[in-house]
């Protein structure tokens, strides 16, 4: 996605122009342009001048995000020019140097005729030079907010009004209507017609002229600081990342600015410092707050081989590091990235706003015009009947339809980033909390994905520390991940000085399929199955039911024996993230359900699910399966898929919205619309809650829009004078527009407090399926274990013949698992489907 930063832009009818305007560039396949944060996305072949010339052309400017910066490369120029409140300390300055006119223009219209305020003697009685001095003082204050008439009649000439060109042509009514009853005026003067002269001197509208726009720049400037303060999370994230970095280059230290820093560069970072890029440890040991990328406020220790990322602080010990990720490929700066995209894109539910601004403003101009010549035709004075069409122009509010979305979206996603969660896209972060169904991955998404040891089980006259030392000894040597689990165990519990007195195992073999073998001090050690250790040992029927048990938990036995003695039983297991369980039964009682996937067997499967409390388990499914299964799981609700390897892109491309595991890998990241940047399942649900909090906030802000403007028009049109004798002053038709913009970005803002974290006031959405009818459906599943299959043609020959059986909607069939997963419309007897495949000469060993 190419970014623009669009200048000129006052309200949502100005950026859906924009927007029309592009998107008819030969080339382009998608537009969106953001009214919070004055920046547009583009996709497709269209080039950066065409785009630029259709903006222009539209009566705005463009130019590339970040194009200064080109030259050093850096990132931390576009980040900063995302940032960057340039609004604020300009409205600042018109505001002030308005109102040093506009107050003693006030003081002459409403201060010395209403309360009879004294004026100089030159002035006292003379009316036509209190003309004169009101038409100069509001002359200055426009002169001062000229912006609002060359955008506004700019806009007004391309066919494209905006919320400027309301406030101008208000403005201008109520000057040139002033104007002319100043001239009417003198020519009363001249003709000593004093009554008239009277008469005229209330007809003045030069105070309205200038204090409308005065206070729709108080309102912009409102709006302009609320609209900086949604950007808070990622500032003081900016603030953190250091300017520059000390390099180690033949042997002396070098401190250098960050845009010169290269791939493979050695830095050191002492205690206390910010970390400039992502790298990898090469010497010394620390403990590293990460707060500011993941939210999580317990520093990670990290030792040589450890990666360590930009932005984040050295707390403690010396770091010797090579950098890794440098410039715009940093965390750091994907993260902003990730946010400045999503600002650039829109929400769906942003559409609605923007279909009705874009009519809108000549909506209402219509409406003011039409008020202005029904109240001449009812009788009323050509001043009454001016300031009931100038405010109807001026209340009138689409800057509020126009930032009720992107304002929310802003300030959840920040809010989204500073606990670690990415959402890529404003679709993403609306859609999040829409989803019915959850499918998670097992291994490093349920599980932490490193197989941890469970249980030891001594044979009798053997101690726990006996068994382990001696598996130690022998899995050292070994790369199995099961072996990595024992060795991780005894390493954590037995100090290096003392792991270094043990023998080393000679003779060292693994028997695939079964386990290792060696000897140890000339004794003959074995480790492995059931089935292997069993032809050396006897192993007692007791330790072979503790074994099964341990298999029916999902953990793996592994038996040891020494000399043709038996030993004793370890248990490794992949254990589920403490965090695991909470999270889903939270998402339960969401009103989701919970599926869980995974290509290991039914049996640890099961187990697994089981201890994490899913609804449905689905086993023994590779990467294509696991597509397949989200495919299926997509007629039954909305899907997100949860996961963290590359056997899980698929799946998360599919599914309705994919949510990567920030420990995993780049094409999990990649494939994903939600990044967890924690790897904690509890941010699932959490993400979830933030989306529904959005979504509401945006709903809430759409309402106060429309009602503001479904009250206040007709307020301002006087359509209650003849009944009440209700009637709008210009002035506070300003005032109160200005205020709706200030309210919808302030409702904005309390997304800040919204503890996304607490479970306690979770509800239930409820769908168009109900979701125990939906459960019934899911788990009608049978998984075939079949042998002989060898390729794909045996494949597409078992799902063709499966899916011809009546009862059945569809089978996943994969020849490399040896497995056909069934999904049943309808109860089918596993000897149907058992028949039917072994009649194609494929033998079928089991259905669960």
């Amino acid at each position: 996605m190419e970014q623009y930063t669009v200048t000129g832009m006052s309200c949502a009818a100005c950026s859906s122009r924009v927007e029309k305007a592009v998107s008819k560039v030969p080339g382009v396949t998608s537009c969106s342009v953001s009214l919070l944060t004055n920046s547009m996305g583009v996709e497709g072949t269209a080039t950066s001048a065409q785009i630029i010339e259709a903006v222009e052309n539209a009566g705005y400017g463009a130019s590339l995000k970040g194009a200064a910066n080109e030259k050093t490369g850096s990132a931390a120029g576009n980040n900063d020019d995302f940032l960057k409140d340039r609004d604020t300390p300009v409205l600042k300055r018109r505001l002030i140097a308005s109102l040093c006119f506009l107050i003693p223009l006030m003081y002459l219209s409403m201060g010395h005729m209403m309360w009879n305020w004294p004026l100089p003697g030159f002035m006292a009685d003379n009316h036509v030079a209190m003309g004169l001095a009101q038409l100069l003082l509001t002359t200055i204050v426009m002169v001062i907010n000229q912006k609002f008439f060359i955008s506004g009649f700019k806009g007004l000439i391309h066919k494209a009004p905006n919320m400027d060109t309301l406030v101008a042509l208000g403005s201008t009514a109520s000057y040139g209507y002033s104007v002319y009853a100043l001239f009417a005026m003198t020519d009363a003067q001249m003709r000593m017609d004093m009554d008239a002269v009277m008469s005229y001197m209330h007809e003045f509208y030069f105070e309205s002229a200038a204090m409308i726009l005065t206070l729709i720049t108080v309102g912009k400037m409102l709006e302009a600081r609320s609209k900086g303060k949604t950007t808070d999370a990622l500032k003081s994230l900016m603030k953190l990342a250091p300017k520059t970095a000390v390099l180690l280059r033949d042997g002396k230290e070098e401190t250098v600015s960050i845009e010169q820093m290269k791939k493979g560069d050695i830095f050191i970072v002492k205690p206390g410092e910010n970390i400039p890029v992502d790298g990898i440890v090469l010497e010394g040991n620390s403990a590293v707050n990460e707060a500011a990328l993941t939210g999580e406020s317990i520093p990670v220790d990290k030792a040589p081989n450890d990666t360590v990322s930009a932005a984040t602080v050295n707390q403690s010990g010396f770091l010797k590091c090579e950098a890794s990720r440098v410039g715009e490929d940093t965390t750091l700066s994907q993260i902003i990235q990730m946010v400045s995209d999503a600002a650039a894109t829109k929400a769906p539910i942003a559409k609605i706003a923007d279909r009705v601004s874009g009519v809108f403003v000549p909506t209402v101009i219509t409406i003011a015009v039409i008020t202005i010549v029904v109240w001449l035709l009812a009788g009323q004075s050509v001043g009454f009947a001016l300031a009931r069409g100038i405010s109807v122009l001026v209340i009138s509010c689409p800057c509020a339809l126009g930032l009720a979305t992107p304002v929310a979206i802003m300030v959840g996603n920040g809010m989204g980033a500073k606990n670690g969660i990415m959402f890529k896209t404003a679709v993403s972060l609306e859609e999040t909390g829409k989803m019915e169904i959850v499918a998670l991955d097992k291994t490093g998404t349920i599980t932490s994905g490193e197989p941890q040891v469970t249980d030891i089980l001594p044979a009798n006259g053997i101690s726990e520390s006996e068994l382990l030392v001696l598996a130690y000894i022998l899995e050292k040597k070994s790369e199995h991940p099961l072996a990595k689990a024992i060795t991780g165990r005894v390493e954590s519990e037995v100090e290096q000085s003392e792991r270094e007195k043990l023998t080393e195992v000679s003779d060292f073999q693994a028997v695939p399929g079964n386990g290792l073998s060696g000897k140890i001090d000339g004794a003959e050690v074995l480790g492995g199955n059931l089935k292997y250790i069993g032809q050396y040992s006897e192993v007692s029927e007791e330790m072979k039911r503790q074994a099964e048990h341990l298999s029916e938990q999902g953990k793996t036995p592994l038996f040891f024996s020494q000399n043709g003695t038996f030993m004793g039983i370890i248990a490794v297991a992949d254990v589920i993230k403490e965090d695991s369980p909470r999270a889903v039964k939270e998402l339960q009682n969401m009103g989701i359900h919970v599926v869980m996937l995974t290509g290991d067997n039914e049996r640890t499967a099961k187990a697994i699910g089981a201890q994490a409390g899913v609804d449905e388990v689905i086993a023994g499914v590779l990467p294509e399966g696991k597509e397949s299964v989200i495919r299926r799981l997509k007629t039954k609700g909305k899907v997100a898929m949860v996961g963290d390897g590359i056997n899980d892109a698929p799946a998360l491309t599919r599914a309705d919205m994919g949510i990567a595991i920030g420990a995993g890998t780049d094409i999990a990241i990649d494939a994903a619309d939600v990044v967890l940047m924690k790897s904690r399942l509890s941010d699932v649900p959490a993400a979830i809650r933030m989306s529904r909090a959005t979504l509401r906030n945006i709903h809430e802000n759409l309402f106060w829009a429309f009602f503001y403007n479904v009250i206040g028009i007709p307020l301002a049109a006087g359509i209650w004078y003849p009944l009440f004798g209700l009637k709008l002053n210009p002035m506070f038709g300003a005032a109160a527009m200005s205020l709706s913009s200030f309210c919808v970005v302030t409702n904005a803002l309390r997304l800040n407090l919204f503890k996304m974290y607490d479970a306690s006031k979770d509800k239930k959405i409820k769908h168009k399926k109900e979701s125990k009818k939906k459960q019934e459906e899911s788990t009608m599943t049978k998984t075939m274990k079949i042998e002989g299959m060898m390729c794909g043609h045996c494949e597409a020959r078992v799902k063709k013949t499966l899916e011809a059986i009546d009862g059945v909607k569809e089978a996943v069939v994969s020849h490399e698992a040896g497995t056909a997963i069934v999904t049943l419309e309808k109860e089918v007897a596993d000897e149907v489907l058992k028949n039917a495949v072994e009649a194609q000469d494929y033998p079928v060993k089991g259905i669960e």
